[in-house]
């Protein structure tokens, strides 16, 4: 900061803005500045401290005059919070579901009619990899199959042989 002030004070010297008389004036600017700054901070930082000793006091004497009201009717506030709890946690569920059902449908309604909805190109190819593997593992299967019949059969005829 002091060299903004003192590159402010070249410049003003150089302007013809006077010479010793300009530096005099710049100092005495700046405590000046410097004084209003901390009375500022002093100003705001005094009402912030009061204005939270205050917000305790109000906590504390509404506290003292809440808690027995609230030991009274606890038998009555309790099950109704929790059930006030539960309502809203149902209906929030629900439609969350019904949000996701509704936009779920609407997809499929897209995809069905031959729309192209965002992910349709990961399902297609889903879809085609899982077709080439089910034909993969019928090929297998089939060969496996037929593998094991040539060799029952083998066996079975050189068993009926040996019978």
């Amino acid at each position: 900061m002091t060299d903004i002030h003192q590159t402010y004070n070249q410049q003003h010297q150089s302007y013809g803005g006077g010479g010793g008389g300009g530096a005099n004036q710049h100092h005495v600017s700046s405590g000046v500045h410097q004084a209003v700054k901390a009375a500022t901070a002093v100003t705001a930082g005094g009402s912030l401290l009061v204005l939270s000793g205050l917000t305790l006091a109000g906590t504390v004497i509404a506290l003292t005059i809440a808690t027995p009201l609230l030991v009274i009717f606890s038998p009555i506030l309790v099950p109704a919070v929790i059930t006030l709890f539960l309502l809203a946690t149902g209906f929030l569920t629900s439609g969350g579901f019904g949000v996701a059902a509704v936009t779920v449908l609407s997809w499929i309604y897209r995809y069905a009619t031959g729309g192209h909805p965002m992910g349709a190109d990961s399902l297609d190819q889903a879809r085609d990899r899982l077709g080439h593997k089910a034909r993969d593992l019928k090929g297998r299967a089939e060969h496996a199959t037929g593998m094991g019949q040539h060799q029952t059969a083998g066996m079975g005829h050189h068993g009926r042989a040996d019978m």
